[in-house]
């Protein structure tokens, strides 16, 4: 796989186009670390957004508490059993306040003629709640495939992998857009070709090096020019 130079990359032709949605369609990620940061706080848990951001970026809701109580331990307080519930509740009325697309999405979409599809580590009921919210549903629905469906959440690939077979899509004619590190090695460990967006506002200088050393084909940092990548 040849190492992403910059936005200007050629992109090989392909027949799927697979969309990570948070960070990538919609401009979320800083939203839901501040609301899961000042959730968890309430818990006594002190971990920072930009600590969430650091460590769990592209990373489900399960995996992340399943890593917390493993590196954390004992120092935990008790977790209450409806953690993840609340932890969804209190990112949807952040999204319902604050929520944005990233800028320049919709005129992409509504120029794409060919299938494509949503591959998310976010709950189902996460992402028809966000893409509702920012009008970009109609673009996918009913394509719209979660990490709850598959035993294992990116890094590894097998959201990528059954997004490929429900679309009925070969894994090396797919064409990915992820935001995150995990995301881009789930992709890449599926066969699949990706482009790297760093156009979100959490992404910081370094983030375009992190997604090149991940294995990208190609680097976006403004929406408005993927059409031109595709």
């Amino acid at each position: 796989m040849a190492r992403a130079r910059g936005h200007e990359d050629e992109v090989r032709p392909h027949s799927l186009l697979i969309f990570d949605c948070d960070g990538v369609l919609i401009d979320s990620e800083m939203i839901a670390c501040r609301a899961e940061a000042a959730c968890l706080a309430a818990l006594g848990i002190g971990i920072t957004a930009d600590e969430l951001l650091d460590r769990y970026l592209g990373i489900g809701l399960a995996t992340m508490l399943a890593d917390m109580e493993a590196r954390l331990g004992a120092t935990l307080p008790p977790l209450p059993a409806d953690l993840a519930d609340t932890l969804r509740q209190a990112v949807a009325v952040a999204f319902d306040a604050e929520l944005r697309p990233m800028p320049g999405i919709h005129s992409v979409l509504r120029a794409l003629t060919g299938p494509r599809c949503v591959a998310s580590g976010s709950a189902p009921e996460r992402l028809r709640h966000s893409l509702g919210l920012t009008g970009l549903l109609p673009h996918f629905d009913p394509h719209i495939f979660s990490a709850t469906q598959v035993a294992r959440g990116k890094p590894a690939p097998d959201l990528f992998l059954f997004a490929a077979q429900r679309m009925q899509a070969a894994p090396d004619a797919c064409l990915v857009i992820e935001d995150s590190v995990a995301g881009v090695q789930a992709a890449v460990a599926a066969g699949m070709r990706v482009i790297g967006f760093t156009g979100g506002s959490h992404c910081r200088p370094d983030h375009a090096d992190r997604l090149r050393a991940a294995g990208v084909s190609a680097l976006c940092g403004d929406m408005r020019a993927l059409g031109a990548l595709l």
